[in-house]
């Protein structure tokens, strides 16, 4: 499977979308018009073994609603995730059995260097 979960507002998220070789292989979920479903979030999980990894700490709202200073927990992150698109790290890309979360510059560059080596 190949599949990326994006923002399309987000500009880091179409600079990575740019720099991804087969682009054009993938499966694009623009989150905000299409929401992560319960099915897949539990699949990212399932992937990644936290909801907190999946879990997006610099989004605004995580400042704002003061959830920093709460002591969340692995069902808050999850709810939170489903409730509002802005919670998921982006972009999570999954390529064939491995899965990328976050735009770091290390975790894009392993994504393309996993494509390139195909």
């Amino acid at each position: 499977m190949r599949k990326i979960y994006y923002l399309s507002t987000c500009g880091t998220c179409k600079r990575i979308l740019a720099e991804m070789p087969e682009i054009e292989s993938f499966e694009l979920q623009e989150i905000k018009k299409n929401p992560v479903t319960a099915e897949q979030l539990q699949e990212m999980y399932d992937k990644v073994g936290s909801y907190e990894k999946l879990f997006n700490k610099r989004a605004q709202l995580y400042k704002s609603e003061g959830l920093k200073d709460k002591n969340l927990q692995e069902e808050d992150f999850k709810k939170l995730i489903l409730e509002q698109y802005t919670f998921l790290s982006r972009p999570v890309m999954f390529i064939d059995d491995t899965i990328y979360v976050g735009n770091s510059k290390k975790v894009v560059e392993a994504a393309i260097e996993q494509l390139k080596n195909k």
